[in-house]
């Protein structure tokens, strides 16, 4: 699953029409969460209804004024039903006011749905020429920015390089993990969308504007057991569950042979996953959390002292 979001104006549908274009792009479908947004000759949608349509590309296009979840077991159940083609990878594009954090808190709260699809991507699509000014004043803006795995600046040809310049010092004070993709009239490499990076940035950025954000990553190369982890998080979910935004990455876990995925968001916590093998030959523990007023040491503190009192309990018992 990938999320693309952005801005009004910012240039998603461009993005989105040239992925599909692309031979990574095939086999896609794409969920639209407001009807008439997209620029796709309307023709390949059914007016008023969240009807699916099959695209050139071998793609299907839907809009989703209905509930989510509904239209995406819906496409899961008429892909096996065929009534649809096969898909192996659904582009969520979200409309330009929207927060991604509902929608990644969809996957977290529906058990049986967040194990049939997992996010490996979020994106987010900014618009060199207006951007600087729109970060000033609109929360939602800085919001998707924020959140994203990956930034994605759109219309540098049409900017002046001061503000291609202002921006970039903007996006990094927001989120200095993510990196930053230029794609001019929606050409970008493929894989920007599909693949999933490093969950690392190794920064500690407060977001401006007094929003209060955070950014940092916590990183052990020792394996950590289940239980303490996930007590540790369930301990700061219940004190501090809103000012949880995001947290992504891969947790060493004793006796797994594979990193366990984990998504957090606020008060939720999305369905562990635990992958056969390492992406990488970094085995360690690697996770990004984005917070508002949580400091990185409390964060760390809460963990160990979890861990610890687990250790004490496993020899108590012995």
């Amino acid at each position: 699953m990938t999320i693309i979001t952005g801005f009004l104006g910012a240039g998603k549908t461009t993005l989105l029409r040239r992925f599909l274009a692309t031979p990574e792009g095939e086999g896609t479908a794409v969920v639209v969460n407001e009807f008439g947004s997209v620029g796709i000759d309307d023709a390949l949608l059914r007016s008023s209804t969240d009807q699916i349509t099959l695209l050139g590309n071998g793609c299907l296009c839907c809009n989703t004024r209905s509930d989510l979840q509904i239209t995406l077991r819906t496409l899961v159940a008429e892909r096996e039903n065929g009534k649809v083609p096969p898909f192996r990878r659904i582009v969520i594009e979200t409309s330009g006011l929207a927060d991604p954090g509902p929608l990644l808190q969809t996957f977290a709260t529906d058990r049986a749905l967040g194990g049939e699809f997992h996010v490996e991507v979020l994106a987010t699509v900014v618009d060199a020429a207006i951007a600087p000014h729109t970060l000033e004043w609109a929360a939602e803006a800085r919001k998707q920015v924020i959140l994203a795995d990956r930034l994605i600046v759109t219309k540098t040809d049409i900017a002046d390089s001061g503000s291609v310049d202002r921006l970039e010092q903007q996006l990094r004070l927001l989120n200095p993990r993510a990196d930053i993709h230029t794609a001019i009239a929606g050409a970008l490499d493929a894989r920007v969308l599909i693949e999933p990076g490093e969950p690392l940035g190794g920064y500690v950025a407060e977001a401006a504007h007094g929003d209060g954000i955070a950014s940092f990553v916590i990183v052990q190369d020792e394996p950590l057991p289940w239980n303490a982890f996930a007590r540790a998080m369930e301990t700061l979910i219940a004190l501090r569950g809103p000012d949880i935004l995001r947290v992504k990455g891969f947790l060493k876990v004793e006796g797994c042979r594979g990193p366990v995925v984990i998504q957090i968001v606020q008060h939720l916590s999305h369905p562990p996953i635990e992958l056969a093998a390492w992406p990488d030959d970094h085995h360690a523990t690697r996770l990004v959390f984005i917070t508002r007023h949580i400091r990185e040491r409390e964060v760390r503190n809460l963990l160990a002292c979890v861990c610890s009192l687990a250790e004490q309990s496993g020899r108590a018992e012995l």
